[in-house]
């Protein structure tokens, strides 16, 4: 691999938050909460009534005809991917599309269109299947109708790594530019899996918080009452670019993504590893490649979903790989986890965090786990200069994925 400078030029994203990057940001910052009860008359059954739904519905970004060839996730893919584009002036360049990627991924990919149209095989037959039901429900179906609206003629790429597929995606399209591939990457992730049956199967596994009566206080992360994760919703798009592709155009420059690394646990399906060691190693990776040390790292995004066991592992994770000194937060307890989505989600946060110099709040930290020894920006954004910054994402698997991003 070269060693190519990788800046990021454009953002999108439709969140619980917001329906655009500008929208999540400012109620980030405000410490606003996304997650609200489920009111369908599906889920008066589940154990879970609660989730973090979309603030802006697809439909009012997306004409309705395309809409029905779409699963929500493809949807949602493509608002983010619109804003991205937008947001990094491309629209209306000569861009060459043979050095044009898409390296996008889905957690669960669409489920709810697989759910959806068995349902009507079995109440209706075979003829009352939609004939768009394969492309709606396959896991490249995200990740090929991005690649359809930009163009891209360089490899169109789907990850699947759980809870790590919007950072090991991004991750994956530094690889992509570094190699020499591409001039240009489409990179993040999306998930739209609020269905009774994965809200039942995550809370048969005791994954998910129950504090039904107050949807806005259960994402907790490190907070000692925490219960579990909320299901949320949303996609996050960052465009990648070489920094010399970037600066022939004019572009604006965000941030600078330096460096990934990405491990796997061989330990469990589910269960991090109980040292943290696959953490520790992927970290260790991202700074190495980065060029930097733990002490240059002042901010972390970390994954913290508000689990009892996988938040505090983290944190061992940090101290080990990084040191006692960077100021954490955890904007899971705002948006709730988002999956496949999480790690592009949580990476715009954190090159927002250097471009701003401000760190969103980690809100419901009301009782911090007694062995919460880093500091962690509670309650309120806290201002603070961020030359290098860390987003941390995990997944059942055994993924870790790490990425480091720096001023440009």
């Amino acid at each position: 691999m070269s060693r190519t400078e990788v800046v990021v030029t454009g953002l999108g994203a439709t969140t619980p938050l917001g329906g655009d990057v500008a929208s999540t940001w400012d109620a980030m910052l405000a410490g606003r909460s996304g997650v609200g009860p489920l009111t369908q008359e599906w889920a008066a059954q589940l154990p879970v009534r609660i989730a973090a739904s979309l603030a802006v519905e697809p439909s009012e970004v997306i004409d309705r005809v395309k809409l029905r060839r779409l699963d929500r996730s493809e949807a949602i893919a493509l608002v983010a991917t619109k804003e991205a584009w937008a947001d990094a002036g491309l629209a209306g360049t000569d861009l060459d599309p043979e050095r044009l990627a898409v390296s996008l991924g889905s957690g669960i990919g669409g489920a709810q269109t697989l759910l959806a149209q068995d349902d009507i095989l079995e109440a209706s037959g075979p003829r009352r299947v939609s004939p768009h039901t394969v492309p709606m429900l396959m896991p490249n179906g995200p990740a090929a109708w991005v690649g359809l609206e930009v163009g891209a003629k360089a490899g169109v790429h789907s990850m699947a790594s759980a809870c790590a597929t919007g950072a090991e995606a991004i991750a994956l399209g530094l690889d992509i530019i570094r190699s020499g591939r591409a001039d240009v990457v489409v990179a993040g992730g999306t998930e739209a899996v609020i269905h009774p049956l994965p809200i039942a199967g995550f809370a048969s596994m005791r994954a998910m918080s129950t504090r039904n009566d107050e949807p806005e206080r259960a994402s907790r992360p490190w907070d000692a009452g925490r219960d579990g994760f909320v299901l949320g919703e949303g996609a996050g798009v960052v465009v990648l670019e070489t920094a010399e592709h970037a600066a022939a155009r004019g572009a604006r420059v965000y941030a600078r993504l330096a460096g990934a690394g990405i491990t796997s646990d061989a330990y469990d399906i589910v269960q991090p590893h109980a040292e943290g060691e696959g953490a520790i190693r992927a970290i260790r990776r991202a700074l190495a490649d980065a060029g930097v040390s733990g002490r240059d790292i002042v901010h972390v995004n970390a994954h913290a979903t508000s689990t009892p066991v996988g938040d505090m592992l983290e944190i061992g994770a940090l101290r080990a790989a990084v040191g006692d000194h960077p100021l954490l937060t955890a904007t899971k307890s705002m948006t709730g986890h988002l999956l496949g989505a999480a790690g592009a989600v949580e990476s715009i946060a954190t090159i927002l965090a250097i471009r701003d110099g401000v760190v969103p709040p980690t809100i419901n930290l009301e009782d911090p786990d007694p062995a919460l020894d880093l500091d962690v920006a509670a309650h309120k954004a806290r201002h603070l200069e961020v030359p290098a910054a860390l987003n941390n994402a995990f997944g059942f698997g055994g993924h870790n994925v790490a990425l480091v991003f720096t001023r440009p």
